[in-house]
């Protein structure tokens, strides 16, 4: 018994298109969130390594020199207002260290309190709404368009078609000189 198959035409084995059911879906937005965090954990090395370098130089001896953590803010306390100044300068060189932008520090002027003179400094975490409108106009006035940015609390979503939009968006804000330090995540 032989069995011989006959070969079949290949427009009779491939499916046939019928129209906008076969067709890819329609590409979604692509997007990205900008938002301004800070690793606290990052903060407290550094402030942590500031303490142990200003408890052994010899310029800060006998200065009453110190900071520390006084709730969210950051204290900095000194004899002079000259020491005080050196202070925040060593816990700023610490921040960079360790990879936060001093655009993240809000550092206030020193004060006499008692026979002392402190600096409260705090740590910034998250776009204010006013920041988060400016970014939004820039974004609108001079991104390419088709780009649409919504603020999202303390964070803003931009979407857009084309993922080249998106990355010249961020070219744009980098290059914008902002008071926030930006960070750009969830890229899709």
């Amino acid at each position: 018994m032989e069995i011989r198959l006959e070969p079949l035409a290949a427009a009779s084995v491939l499916p046939r298109c019928t129209g906008a059911a076969d067709r890819l879906p329609a590409m979604a937005d692509s997007s990205f969130d900008i938002v301004s965090k800070v690793d606290h954990q990052e903060a407290e090395n550094a402030l942590n390594q500031a303490r142990k370098e200003i408890e052994q130089r010899y310029d800060f001896k006998g200065t009453g020199a110190s900071v520390e953590w006084s709730g969210e803010s950051v204290l900095i306390k000194a004899s002079t207002e000259e020491r005080a100044k050196a202070v925040l300068d060593v816990f700023q060189s610490k921040l960079i260290k360790r990879g936060i932008s001093l655009k993240s520090l809000d550092s206030g002027e020193p004060f006499a309190s008692g026979k002392e003179y402190r600096i409260v400094s705090t740590i910034k975490d998250g776009i204010s709404s006013e920041n988060a409108k400016k970014i939004s106009k820039i974004i609108r006035d001079e991104g390419p368009k088709g780009v649409k940015s919504q603020i999202q609390g303390d964070e803003l979503r931009v979407q857009s078609k084309s993922r080249d939009d998106l990355q010249e968006v961020q070219r744009l804000l980098k290059a914008s000189d902002l008071d926030v330090d930006l960070q750009f995540v969830n890229y899709r």
